[in-house]
Parts: C-alpha cells; structure tokens; sequence
C-alpha cells in the first residue's frame, strides 16, 4: 500500500519524519500536546529515563516569523528543538536551540540543544499529561465515534 501523504500539512510532514527518527533513538512521540491553556508543542517526545524533548516544526521563514510562543515552551521540556526542512534559512533560528533536519520520512539531529533539567514536580506533570494523551490518541483511533465530552 503506497504512502498517502496528501492530507497532510508541510508541518505535519516534518512531524511524521521527526516521531519516525526520535523513535530510533527509543524516543516516544505525541503530536500536538497542550502542556498548559494557551500552548500547543508540535511534537513531544519522552525517553526511557524520562527525559522530556518537544520540537517546534517550521515549514517557512513566514511560520517561524509568526511564532510568539515558543520560548513559552521551555518550561516544559529538558531539551528544546527546531525542526525544518533542507531548504529552510537555518541562521534565523536561535543557535541556544537544537536543530532536526527532517522531511516527511525521517529527519537528522544536526545540533543538539542543551540540557535544562526539569524539576521532578513538572516532570511527573508532563510525563502524565503525555500518557493521558496518547492514551486518548489512541482509543479515538481505534474507536472514532466515541464522545470526547467526559474526556
């Protein structure tokens, strides 16, 4: 069965090729998790020890230019990267920021981005608002007419 990519959004596509290599470095991926009222990373990933990555996918120059809210997802991480296409103009983004390389079927770390620890308190937050996520993620796959209204 051939790979159907139309639907899909430029973001979307840099998602699915950064999950597709986070997971060969036995990193777990959710898409589109709210870790507080107002914010939406792009990607969070969650390693065997718990560390907490979340990835910022910019398709543009004008989809990074339009983006207010990213410094606001530090706080909820211990690394924080940038994914982008080959094409993308890398010097806008931030060098105290890692860098991921990607398209829609696997992606490259090409600078790590530093380690700020999370404390143990949001730690247990994120890791269990991660897992009630893919668990809802999950059941609306298998189950798309259930009801989100008690969720």
């Amino acid at each position: 069965m051939a790979d159907d990519l139309r639907p899909l959004m430029p973001g979307q596509l840099l998602a699915r090729g950064v999950c597709r290599h986070l997971l060969s470095h036995d990193f777990v991926t959710v898409e589109e998790l709210t870790p507080e009222r107002g914010l939406r990373v792009d990607v969070m990933a969650l390693g065997r020890k718990g560390e907490i990555w979340v990835v910022e996918c910019k398709s543009s120059r004008a989809d990074f230019a339009s983006d207010r809210k990213w410094q606001n997802y530090l706080p909820f991480c211990d690394r924080f990267f940038w994914a982008v296409d080959e094409d993308f103009p890398v010097e806008l983004l931030p060098e105290e920021t890692g860098l991921i390389i990607a398209d829609a079927y696997d992606a490259e770390i090409v600078r790590m981005a530093p380690e700020d620890k999370l404390p143990p308190a949001r730690r247990k937050a994120m890791v269990a608002k991660f897992a009630r996520h893919a668990a809802l993620r999950a059941q609306l796959a298998r189950d798309p007419g259930v009801s989100l209204s008690s969720a």
